[in-house]
């Protein structure tokens, strides 16, 4: 790579973000997993978030008003379980939308699990994900954000938006993706590979 390039490349680093679409999905604890299939959960494919992955395993959703059927189930298993839904799901399943980020599930609605095997009645752990950055420390620190400051983000999309309201979420642990729901990704039609920046 010839010096113009690497400088390319590192600039685009810094400016840009990888943005990502996420599908509703359930996160079980060991013994939601136990209850529901009998075993723990069975990884099928890797995320992008290190040490996530997407498992074989699939539930299907009840609420008051209606089923979804298939649900992936993503790894590993948490202490808690929570249904990470858009807006458009939750009223097609009776639920009330309760924005919140991962792992805030205090005072959400809940509903129930099915698989073959049995159901599970959740009393909370129902939630539309706030949509976040991911980042590592690095690359917090070169865009100049820091943990739980809230950003507006550009999307350079097919439907370009400016999503306001994004939290940063920094961790050694994370890689650098800004997450949104279906319904977000429809709007500023999203495909695989796109970018955004943030904004003042």
């Amino acid at each position: 790579m010839d010096e113009a390039a690497r400088i390319t490349r590192l600039l685009g680093q810094r400016l840009f973000i990888e943005l990502e679409a996420s599908a509703r999905h359930v996160h079980l604890n060991a013994q939601a997993a136990q209850t529901l299939f009998g075993h723990g959960l069975t990884p099928q494919r890797p995320l992008s978030q290190p040490g996530q992955f997407v498992c074989q395993e699939r539930v299907t959703l009840v609420g008051k008003k209606g089923e979804l059927h298939r649900v992936a189930v993503l790894g590993p298993e948490r202490p808690d379980c929570q249904v990470e839904l858009s807006m458009t799901d939750c009223v097609a399943l009776g639920v009330e939308p309760c924005v919140r980020l991962s792992g805030d599930i205090a005072g959400t609605p809940g509903l129930v699990l099915r698989t073959d095997r049995a159901e599970l009645s959740l009393s909370t752990g129902v939630i539309v994900a706030k949509r976040h950055i991911h980042m590592t420390p690095e690359a917090a620190s070169a865009r100049g954000v820091k943990n739980g400051q809230s950003v507006s983000l550009r999307t350079f999309t097919r439907r370009p938006v400016t999503f306001q309201d994004v939290e940063i979420r920094v961790s050694d642990k994370f890689a650098t993706y800004a997450h949104l729901d279906f319904d977000e990704a429809n709007a500023c039609g999203f495909v695989r590979g796109d970018l955004a920046m943030i904004v003042p």
